[in-house]
């Protein structure tokens, strides 16, 4: 296993530094969040071993179960949909939400971290391709949105996520992250909120996503292998 997760990881940070060369960045500015989803806690070890710091989860109950295990020896990331009566789950155990989609699920995080006197870090999800079924706000709805998050106590929106519509040709799929791009640049003003991550790309598209200027890139497959 730390065979083939070492030369699937040596050829994703490869890709990276390519891409990032490409568009006159360093590559030390992207961060690899790793998507364990449907992973064992060894391949995580391992991973983490290799030098990944930032594991991603989308299933609250999976996560529960991997932190027990591994606790705050990684940094957690949450990158799926998140329901409302599982915020209490991610309490002081995740770096980073990258997947507030609604209004509701700001509120809740705010009760949850002012009653506890803890901030989440989240990133706004926006479906920018606005595509049917796909959570998250629609470009036109992000500036008000941020504004109104910046009065939550409980809350800290550090930046902008996207899913780009899955396309065989990885360059349809620029157009999602150029515009998201853009977008945070437009909101760079709004007083409260920081624009400091740009979470886009996974492992069919993230070389694109990081010529465009994503700083974190969540990547599962090329990392380790296909998972049921």
């Amino acid at each position: 296993m730390e065979q083939v997760i070492g030369r699937n990881l040596q050829r994703v940070r490869e890709e990276i530094a390519r891409a990032a060369r490409r568009a006159g960045r360093d590559p030390a500015e992207i961060k690899i969040v790793a998507v364990s989803k449907g992973v064992p806690v060894a391949a995580v070890r391992t991973a983490q071993a290799l030098g990944l710091t930032a594991f991603g989860e989308s299933r609250v109950q999976e996560f529960v179960r991997k932190y027990r295990e591994i606790g705050d020896q990684v940094e957690w990331h949450f990158i799926g949909y998140l329901q409302r009566n599982k915020v209490k789950y991610l309490l002081g155990r995740v770096q980073l939400i990258h997947s507030l989609d609604r209004w509701n699920l700001a509120v809740e995080l705010d009760r949850r971290g002012v009653k506890r006197g803890v901030v989440f870090d989240v990133l706004v999800q926006v479906n920018i391709a606005r595509e049917p079924g796909k959570h998250g706000l629609y470009e036109e709805e992000v500036r008000d949105f941020l504004a109104a998050a910046a009065d939550l106590a409980g809350v800290r929106v550090r930046g902008l996520m996207t899913l780009a519509p899955y396309v065989q040709d990885p360059e349809e799929a620029r157009p999602v992250f150029r515009r998201l791009r853009e977008l945070a640049g437009r909101c760079r003003d709004v007083p409260g909120v920081m624009m400091e991550f740009l979470s886009m790309g996974m492992t069919q598209d993230f070389a694109v996503a990081v010529e465009e200027g994503a700083n974190l890139v969540r990547i599962g497959t090329a990392i380790f292998g296909f998972r049921e």
